[in-house]
């Protein structure tokens, strides 16, 4: 069985690409479910993991080349056109990671150590809802179980045994930034964000330590929106009522779950105009984007996309380097671990083989046994009789193969010693 991993991420794809194939909230378990049906013949498990950053598929496989040409196709057929007509390809932006290159990718995704700001928490909980809806789609079998598993170890053990958290430096926190070289202090603007997930929550937290005149929080579930809104000390809106109400806002952050944008153009030139064209920063944490991108281009707005605010976080690796030489150091230990895991499994049929074949050897002996007492036989000579031909019957194979062996002696000894061990 070899693991496979294809995908792409920040690194080999601009944000206009990876949002063709972003699965977000409900997304993820249809995708999963036709990725298993497209998979069917050619992998045996498979499991997706969709962030802002990255959209990975994880997948065991007998046939490696036929899997990942399917892979491939699957990205192509699941990718949606968004913006305009003219649509990049997928295929020059996908990375193929095989057998030991896929498990030191799962674990250095898992520590953070392929975001685009080193060391964000956020990614451990998006690999373990990538587990859960495999899981639930019933693609995750005990090969891709195994690999998340010890995915989420190693996480813990870099996080516990460096600081290569200590160095992360949140999208949220890059957003208040950037607020503040816009307006100064933000005491006097009025933020508006859109969605409740986890990073508007983030989001609403650092913005609220700010004091703003005013925070509100908008949301398909109104419900969601005002707890939100109450820990923050804010106040909550109907998503249906944004439309009308954008110009009263000089910081909008947004991201949801929207597979089309909910921001349009004119909608933010309308807003302007009520505004006499006083500027909106625009926060776009969604992929695939809330913002319609011709939104960047209008006078006196300020549009920043997840990938934007990735370029203004210090992208200085100096001070980080010796927590990243450290996690690296762990998760080469573990990936030899998890290889040596693999090696034991490609046994586990031989090995169920010969435990087959001895119980069938002991059930022979036992009912030749019965039926020599049944007829009579002395109990003591029957019992010999029984571990003399188990005793025959199981070295005769190995004594077979030990006198037709040029191997070393030495390791023809450590083997009688593990088939026999000395009785103490």
């Amino acid at each position: 069985m070899h693991l496979l991993t294809l995908g792409l991420n920040h690194n080999t794809a601009p944000l206009a690409v990876r949002e063709r194939v972003s699965f977000a909230g409900d997304a993820l378990p249809e995708a999963v479910f036709n990725l298993r049906r497209k998979l069917a013949e050619h992998a045996s498990e498979a499991a997706i993991l969709s962030t802002c950053n990255r959209t990975e598929v994880y997948c065991a496989t007998e046939q490696p080349e036929l899997a990942q040409t399917q892979i491939a196709n699957w990205f192509d057929q699941s990718s949606a056109p968004r913006y305009g007509s003219s649509l990049p390809e997928i295929a020059p932006h996908l990375y193929s990671l095989p057998d030991d290159a896929s498990v030191r990718h799962a674990f250095r995704v898992a520590s953070g150590l392929e975001s685009m700001i080193l060391g964000e928490p956020q990614i451990l909980g998006q690999m373990k809802q990538a587990a859960r809806a495999a899981q639930d789609a019933g693609s995750l079998g005990s090969m891709l179980h195994q690999l998340f598993q010890r995915s989420f170890t190693v996480a813990k053990q870099v996080r516990s045994n460096t600081e290569i958290g200590v160095h992360s430096t949140s999208l949220a926190a890059t957003a208040v930034k950037l607020a503040k070289r816009i307006f100064g202090p933000l005491d006097s603007s009025r933020v508006l964000f859109i969605g409740a997930g986890e990073m508007i929550e983030l989001a609403a937290t650092h913005f609220a330590a700010q004091s703003p005149q005013r925070l509100v929080v908008a949301n398909r579930t109104v419900e969601r929106a005002s707890r939100l809104a109450e820990a923050n000390g804010g106040e909550a809106l109907s998503l249906a009522d944004l439309p009308a109400r954008f110009a009263e806002f000089d910081i909008i952050v947004t991201c949801t779950a929207s597979s089309l944008p909910i921001i349009g153009l004119g909608q933010i030139e309308r807003a302007l105009k009520a505004r006499r064209s006083k500027p909106i920063l625009i926060v776009d944490l969604a992929v695939p984007r809330d913002v319609e991108p011709e939104v960047g281009k209008l006078k006196d707005i300020f549009l920043y996309t997840v990938d934007d605010l990735g370029r203004q976080i210090d992208s200085n690796l100096q001070s980080r380097r010796a927590a990243v030489e450290s996690a690296e150091l762990i998760i080469e230990a573990q990936v030899e671990a998890f290889l040596r895991w693999i090696s034991t499994r490609s046994a586990v049929p031989q090995i169920q083989a010969l435990h087959a074949r001895a119980q069938r050897l002991k059930d022979n002996e036992l009912a030749r046994a019965a039926k020599m007492l049944a007829q009579g036989r002395d109990p003591a000579e029957v019992l010999k009789a029984m571990a003399n031909a188990l005793t025959s019957k199981y070295l005769h194979g190995p004594i077979r193969m030990l006198n037709q062996s040029d191997a070393d002696p030495r390791l023809l000894s450590q083997l009688i010693d593990q088939m026999i061990p000395e009785q103490r």
